[in-house]
């Protein structure tokens, strides 16, 4: 489970940038929240809205930028311990609107809890190479983080706890340490972070493709899973069929006692849509990971976005911590019926064309108060209230109301 994330000098953010899992102290929807007996509350839910070009996807890149420089090594060499669904690698791009920018290094910094432990994991960037990198781990009942590796250009320190080992310390600098260390050695707390780095899940679904369901289909307790969802959705598929030498997807409908097939590509965008990114939900939601999805609320109608975000939210479906972080457009969804105000994020660009990000739960009114949780979070968003500017507001001139 993700508890923070913050990088900078990272595509169109130049400065340090957060985003939050760990839950505020806030009256709203506690039910939802992931908890744990010797932590924070975790959300299990964060949602970023703001402008085209406002930096919502690079917020989004940025995470799967990290994520895809710590795996794709062990994937390459077919060492990952857990099925990973990575739609594309992320590469390390600097801010560029300044001279400065591009000659320091680009920062990533997680932590997360796995298992009984909570990680920090530290990487830095620069001139396509690694100059920075650590990981550290905690108890969730303990106080002090230990040092699980440290490492400053071609210098590496290990920590009391695998120093013992005969350990390489000798590395490829374009490498993580912790690929490194993954790939080549079994020590269970670097199989025990990597793990988490594999378990998430990265898509981007603007352009549904049934490839992305093939594989949860040639399970059948998966396939009725999805089938299931899908007529809780109110779409009334009775089967799915796939012709593998084709590799084609087709969908089965049963009216007035008879049964009528349709192929993939004859179904409504929406339907596409649902059958594309539904088995990836499904996966996270029964092992209890995080699945990170740009652009979610393209081409699927309101009703059926908010079911997908209940399901994330209900302790009964997500029993296991999966968490989802996504961008949307979408303002029927944007209301204190749905999220949290910790749970609402902005992204949009300053005057010096750098984004930044910050939660609803953040801004304060025009009194020096809190948004409350009885408000019309849309309606404010739309007035230009929040700051990220609305494409409506612009529209007419920013005197929208």
């Amino acid at each position: 489970m993700l508890c923070q994330f913050s990088f900078q000098n990272f595509r169109s953010y130049r400065g340090e940038t957060t985003l939050d899992f760990q839950a505020a102290a806030l009256p709203e929807f506690r039910e939802t929240l992931i908890s744990s007996e010797h932590a924070t509350d975790l959300l299990p839910v964060n949602v970023v809205y703001g402008p085209n070009g406002g930096g919502k996807s690079n917020l989004l890149a940025a995470l799967a930028c990290v994520i895809s420089t710590v795996v794709s090594p062990v994937l390459q060499l077919g060492k990952t311990r857990r099925a990973f669904v990575l739609q594309q690698n992320i590469p390390v791009v600097p801010f560029r609107f300044d001279d400065v920018s591009r000659t320091e290094p680009t920062e990533f910094r997680l932590f997360f809890r796995a298992g009984d432990n909570e990680y920090g994991y530290y990487l830095a960037w620069k001139d396509g190479a690694i100059c920075e990198e650590s990981l550290y781990r905690k108890a969730l009942s303990g106080k002090k983080p230990a040092m699980i590796f440290e490492r400053e250009a071609n210098a590496i320190e290990l920590g009391y706890s695998i120093r013992k080992q005969n350990i390489n310390r000798s590395v490829n600098p374009k490498m993580p340490y912790l690929s490194f260390l993954a790939i080549n050695y079994d020590i269970p707390a670097i199989t025990e972070a990597m793990q988490w780095f594999e378990g998430c899940i990265i898509q981007s679904y603007a352009h549904p493709s049934a490839d992305a369901a093939f594989s949860f289909l040639q399970n059948d307790t998966e396939k009725k899973a999805l089938i299931q969802a899908l007529n809780d959705m109110d779409i009334d598929i009775t089967d799915l069929r796939l012709e593998e030498q084709s590799h084609r997807l087709y969908t089965t409908r049963r009216i007035d006692e008879t049964t009528y097939e349709l192929s993939f590509d004859e179904e409504s965008e929406g339907t596409q849509k649902l059958i594309t990114a539904l088995p990836v939900l499904l996966l996270a939601l029964s092992e209890g990971r995080m699945v990170i999805i740009d652009e979610l609320d393209a081409k699927l109608h309101p009703k059926l976005l908010r079911y997908v975000i209940q399901m994330f939210q209900n302790r009964d479906i997500n029993r296991h911590g999966a968490q989802l972080l996504f961008t949307s457009h979408d303002m029927y969804t944007m209301k204190n019926t749905v999220f949290r105000r910790d749970e609402i994020w902005f992204a949009a660009e300053n005057h010096a064309h750098e984004s930044e990000l910050y939660s609803l739960y953040e801004i304060r009114g025009e009194d020096h108060q809190r948004i409350k949780n009885t408000a019309a979070y849309d309606k404010q968003y739309m007035e230009g209230r929040y700051g990220a500017d609305p494409y409506l507001s612009n529209l007419l001139g920013g005197d929208f109301a």
